[in-house]
């Protein structure tokens, strides 16, 4: 037994880390979003900020761990192999679950999924120990504290309600004031904003942040509740003449709003979260010192756990000191956490070019309503009022200003009012006692005040709208998630002991190497993609002429492999290769959009010299996206045929179209290294050789109607290799108009030197 504790120890501290790392990455959002959104501060300044705050909070947490302890089951009701299968099963549950919503880039709510895998671990067991002795399964509530898990659903409704129209409200306020050009109205209106942002961030530093830390006495911590208001008061008075001084020194208060507001969100999450990763662990191994203390001969299945009710068990300080260096460690290394970053600040930036999610049905219905309601209000409202209030959103930029790379996703009064109102609704839910989510209100005030901003408008706002309800029902997703793995793992350590816990750590630790390797492909093929399909930094015609030769050899050779390699598959019958051919060709024509999405951004970047040829990019583009839709085609089509059962070619057809794979290929691999190595005085050469294959599948379709004719022969074979043939004429056309396109732009390079 003493071996087997010393093992579970061991395997606790070891999940307690992967939790911490896992739990960093998806809650880091919460208070990097405005710092990294708005660029107001260097990226090393605002990771700085953040580290501070999480040592801060971690350190100075009072270490209280009683949601794990005994929040949400009766620990005098269970026996310490109970509460070891509860705590494990919950540790093994909230590191897959948190590692998948890393994966997929989406925040979700740490609070809920530990809260959760609490509820159907100890419910599984309790329906155990029921089933096990008197069967009266109404005796269910002895077991279980539904209280808490009750207010955590209430605290999704409240926060998603609340945190988005209060976001919305004051942004549109704030914006009216300050405009898009808020560098003229810093030293008027920037004196006041400042007081009251700062005035309500350090509120919510003392209320939320601190408040139950351990230098803090009681009597001090009753006196801040019981005179919020004069804190807050005299706190707007001292911050407002502190803005005065800074904006006289031309220093801008909004960064520093940003600044203090990043320090103290990364505070509350490591004050108050911490629970959430380390809770568990700690919980078990004092559960273990409990057992041992006790005394030897014990029986681990008739020990009740009712020492973990104690209110007065805390974390030891050097537990929460190491754990806030995790925090930080992974707050910097975690490429998980730039995924969920970049999630929440896709669904709020002022760009509209790329959109992260796909419109659906609800969204699309919810944007219709507004746009509607749009036009009545428009109709009701004076036109004069509307034309000011139109101007105050108006963004000027020049026509021949370039956009780069680097330009923030949002401007530094939005980044203030994100903080500024995240900070007083946690603040004030938590003086309230309303059990609001830090997660949740963050992200939902960031919507609301995207929103507000316009940032939302008709280009995106049905993506923007399918992205949030995506993420919300993420949230719900992860309660349901979290109580089914937790009750499912629970129920295999308590009927499988040692063997079942062996195999449940070898199964996660497979699942963790191949969610990295997955999410590592992942990134790199962003990485890739945008690397070779963005092609902001184009300025000359020259590098025009390059990109486009690039991409025009790129997709030439990919087009013909998947080709040959879709031809074959179909002769053959492999609907496995199939399947995977037309999944690359999908991915190849999605590649191909991203580059038409960012085709407003190229236009804008080039040179006055060079903006006429952009019509020759921008039509080799569409050229090149007819080429793969008829490819697409005939992937999809051989697949179908494939996939019905239908019968294969005849082998007299299976060899014509060899005949035309290998023609193509011919002509397509001289395309390839033409345009690889931008040698282009055989080009003529090359375009007439779309002669021989044509011919050739002209020639295969004569044949083929004689053979309806004369022979029987299957209607589906003809129906497929009709389309084939068909499919692969107009992919011939589009690339001789390619190239024929090209050539006409080398006589307009050459009559303008």
């Amino acid at each position: 037994m003493e071996h087997y504790l010393y093992l579970v120890i061991i395997t606790l501290i070891v999940l307690a880390v992967i939790d911490l790392m896992v739990g960093v990455s998806n809650d880091a959002v919460n208070f990097l979003n405005s710092g990294l959104g708005s660029k107001a501060l260097s990226f090393r300044l605002i990771m700085i900020l953040a580290s501070a705050g999480i040592l801060c909070g971690a350190v100075f947490s009072s270490g209280m761990m009683e949601i794990a302890r005994s929040g949400i089951y009766v620990p005098s009701m269970f026996s310490f192999n109970d509460v070891m299968v509860i705590f494990l099963a919950v540790m093994i549950t909230d590191i897959i679950l948190l590692d998948v919503f890393n994966y997929f880039g989406l925040p979700t709510s740490t609070t809920v999924s530990i809260v959760f895998e609490l509820l159907g671990a100890a419910v599984c067991l309790a329906l155990y120990k029921i089933m096990m002795s008197s069967g009266d399964y109404s005796t269910l509530s002895q077991y279980i504290n539904t209280k808490k898990a009750s207010e955590i659903v209430v605290s999704i409704l409240l926060s998603v309600a609340i945190s988005f129209t209060l976001g919305m409200l004051v942004q549109y306020v704030s914006r009216v004031l300050f405009t898009f050009q808020f560098q003229k109205r810093i030293k008027t209106f920037g004196v006041f904003f400042g007081g009251l942002a700062l005035a309500l961030i350090s509120y919510f530093i003392l209320i939320k942040g601190l408040k139950s830390v351990t230098f803090i006495s009681k009597d001090v911590q009753s006196w801040i509740s019981t005179h919020e208001l004069t804190l807050l008061g005299g706190s707007f008075v001292v911050f407002t003449i502190f803005s005065f001084i800074l904006t006289r020194l031309n220093i801008n208060i909004l960064k520093v709003i940003i600044g203090v507001g990043t320090f103290g969100l990364a505070l509350s999450f490591a004050g108050n979260d911490l629970v959430n990763f380390i809770g568990v662990p700690v919980a078990a191994i004092q559960s273990i010192g409990f057992f041992k203390a006790a005394g030897t001969g014990i029986d681990p299945n008739t020990y009740m756990m009712s020492e973990l009710a104690s209110s007065e068990i805390v974390a030891p300080m050097w537990i929460l000191s190491v754990s806030g260096l995790i925090m930080i460690f992974t707050l910097w290394t975690s490429k998980k956490a730039r995924t969920v970053i970049e999630t929440e600040m896709s669904l709020s930036s002022q760009d509209s070019s790329t959109e992260k999610f796909q419109p659906n049905t609800l969204s699309r219905w919810i944007v219709r309503g507004f746009v509607n309601l749009g036009n009545v209000l428009s109709y009701v409202m004076p036109r004069t009022l509307q034309s000011k209030l139109d101007k105050r959103f108006e963004q000027t930029v020049s026509a021949t200003t370039q956009k780069s790379k680097d330009e923030p996703m949002f401007d530094m009064v939005r980044a203030s009012v994100n903080l500024m109102v995240a900070s007083s609704l946690i603040a004030l839910g938590t003086s309230m006692k309303l059990p609001l989510s830090t997660t949740y209100v963050t992200f939902m005030v960031a919507m609301g005040t995207a929103f507000a901003d316009r940032a939302w408008d008709r280009e995106s706002a049905v993506y923007r709208v399918s992205g949030v309800f995506h993420v919300i029902g993420g949230w719900f997703f992860t309660a349901a998630c979290a109580f089914t793995g937790a009750f499912v793992i629970a129920y295999f350590l308590k009927i499988g002991g040692i063997v079942s816990f062996v195999v449940a750590l070898i199964v996660l630790a497979l699942l963790l190497f191949q969610n990295a390797r997955s999410h590592k492909k992942k990134v790199a093929e962003q990485a890739e993609r945008k690397l070779q399909l963005e092609k902001t930094d184009i300025r000359s015609v020259q590098q025009v002429t390059e990109a486009s030769s690039n991409q025009i050899s790129e997709v030439v050779a990919k087009a013909n492999l998947f080709y040959s390699e879709v031809i074959e598959n179909l002769i053959k019958t492999d609907l496995t290769s199939l399947s995977i051919n037309k999944k690359l060709i999908k991915k190849l024509n999605k590649d191909l959009d991203s580059t038409n999405d960012n085709l407003y951004n190229f236009i804008r970047n080039l040179d006055d010299n060079s903006a006429k040829s952009s019509r020759y990019y921008i039509i080799s583009l569409g050229y090149l996206q007819d080429i793969i839709e008829n490819l697409y085609i005939i992937a999809n089509n051989a697949h179908s045929h494939v996939d019905n059962n239908h019968k294969p070619l005849r082998t007299s057809r299976g060899e014509d179209l060899r005949l035309v794979t290998k023609q193509l290929s011919n002509w397509y691999a001289e395309i390839y290294n033409m345009y690889k190595r931008l040698e282009f005085t055989n080009i003529d050469s090359v375009m007439n050789q779309r002669n021989k294959i044509q011919s050739t599948i002209n020639e295969l379709m004569d044949l083929q109607i004689n053979d309806i004719r004369t022979t029987d022969t299957s209607p589906r074979n003809t129906r497929l290799y009709f389309s084939i043939l068909l499919e692969t004429n107009e992919m011939v056309s589009s690339t001789f108009k390619l190239l024929r396109l090209h050539k006409e732009f080398l006589e307009f390079k050459q009559a303008n030197k």
